[in-house]
């Protein structure tokens, strides 16, 4: 193709950036498009689609959470927040150069495979429209950018408000309010506990049992014992020992009012907070079941009981959304994508996604190998195996998710340790897969 660049990167939050730092290491010539006016994605806090909160965290630990070729301060604590971590991924940027392949403040409208080969992206930025062809497109764009509601809606009319966590910007937002959060992931144990200091009332729904982790097992950050057991057992065996120790260290969850767990330990994303069962346990957070129906400013859940409230808060995540992309190449959609290794995309070569994936732990370490493997595959130090190959091991490996995970978006959960292992190997497959070709 013609032009300066190889290769272009669409986001640079953590995933475009891990990519766009492999492709210089590796003299890929690169250029990334970012819609925002700074990197860092969606840790920077205001940023456009950004769904940060003032009170945001690592679920994480930072040592289980840093980029392998960029280590957090060790002075930090375990669990930094927004600020630091937006701060960091800067860092990250400044510190390997990364600015000058970045075009910050390009919106891509439209990437383009041509039938010669190639690809065109064309972006939308302060300059106006620009357009460039490369040999490969790497779709970095994130997948917390899109909120998603419950469809079909409760039944029932409703005067009460509402938003979506992705709107949630702090506490003030809830002051004497009576504040119904409804989910079970992180950021609803986060905005549950914020609403429980600043609200009049503060009600939690659950329409199935999650598993509450507390950040801290045996005076060390949980997520730290899971990856020790990560590299002696496998994931059923890790399950039963991470049951035990949590109903010894935190107990049965209806002792806090909560629904029993739906699905056992590691077969959905853990949900990590120190503060929800401790504001459970006081009464400043109650908690309730599903939504039945909606009357008014009353919620009826499915346990018969309803409540009075001012405001709902839907903590029902996100719709992974990639607009720029030709609906042909997401066949049933983004989330059900097919790709090899969770990267490379079988049917339409030199696609390839970053960060398309959700992980039982953090997702940094891992957009880091995904983006080495592809930085090696466009250098020409990695090959792939034959699509037909592909294909085979795309379907092996929906098969063992949706053993494990079930209908809840099999195509994207990876075991964190089990997955960067995976990756590693993967590498060294490849490399003798190019030596081999090499030779031919």
């Amino acid at each position: 193709m013609g032009g300066p660049h190889r290769v272009a990167v669409i986001g640079a939050g953590a995933a475009g950036l891990a990519t766009v730092k492999a492709l210089r290491d590796a003299d890929v010539p690169t250029v990334c498009f970012e819609a925002a006016d700074t990197v860092g994605g969606l840790w920077v806090y205001g940023a456009p689609d950004s769904p940060a909160y003032r009170t945001l965290h690592l679920n994480t630990s930072r040592g289980r959470t840093e980029f392998a070729d960029h280590p957090m301060p060790t002075d930090w604590p375990d669990y930094p927040d927004h600020r630091r971590v937006a701060g960091y991924l800067a860092d990250y940027a400044d510190r390997f150069g990364l600015g000058e392949d970045i075009r910050l403040r390009h919106t891509v409208e439209r990437v383009t495979r041509e039938p010669g080969g190639g690809w065109t992206v064309l972006a939308h930025g302060p300059g106006g429209p620009v357009e460039v062809g490369v040999e490969a497109v790497v779709v970095a764009n994130g997948h917390n950018r899109v909120p998603r509601l419950p469809e079909p809606p409760p039944p029932g009319t409703r005067t009460a408000a509402q938003m979506h966590s992705h709107d949630y910007r702090g506490p003030e937002q809830l002051a004497g309010k009576r504040v119904l959060v409804v989910g079970g992931g992180n950021s609803a144990m986060d905005i549950a506990v914020d609403a429980s200091y600043a609200a009049a009332r503060t009600l939690l729904s659950l329409r199935r049992g999650v598993w509450v982790v507390p950040k801290y097992l045996l005076g060390r950050p949980s997520d730290t014992l899971n990856g020790a057991l990560a590299r002696r057992l496998p994931w059923r065996l890790r399950q039963r020992v991470s049951q035990t120790m949590l109903r010894a260290t935190v107990g049965n969850p209806a002792r806090y009012g909560l629904p029993a767990p739906t699905h056992g330990f590691l077969q959905d994303h853990p949900t990590l907070s120190d503060g929800l069962l401790s504001r459970l346990t006081h009464g400043d957070v109650e908690a309730r079941p599903g939504i039945a129906a909606l009357d008014g400013d009353r919620v009826e859940f499915t346990d018969g009981r309803s409540d009075t409230v001012d405001l709902v808060i839907w903590c029902t995540g996100y719709r992974v959304d990639v607009p720029f992309l030709d609906p042909e190449l997401l066949a049933g959609g983004a989330d059900t994508l097919p790709l090899y290794r969770h990267v490379f995309h079988p049917d339409a070569p030199g696609l390839s996604f970053v960060g398309l994936m959700q992980s039982t732990g953090s997702a940094l370490p891992l957009v880091e190998a995904q983006a080495k493997l592809v930085a090696a595959h466009l250098a020409g130090r990695y090959a792939l195996p034959d699509p037909q190959r592909q294909r085979a091991v795309c379907r092996a490996e929906l098969r063992a998710a949706t053993a494990r995970w079930g209908q809840r978006r099999p195509a994207m959960r990876v075991d964190f340790d089990v997955y960067l292992a995976e990756l590693t190997r993967e590498l060294t497959a490849g490399a003798r897969r190019a030596a081999a070709g090499a030779k031919r």
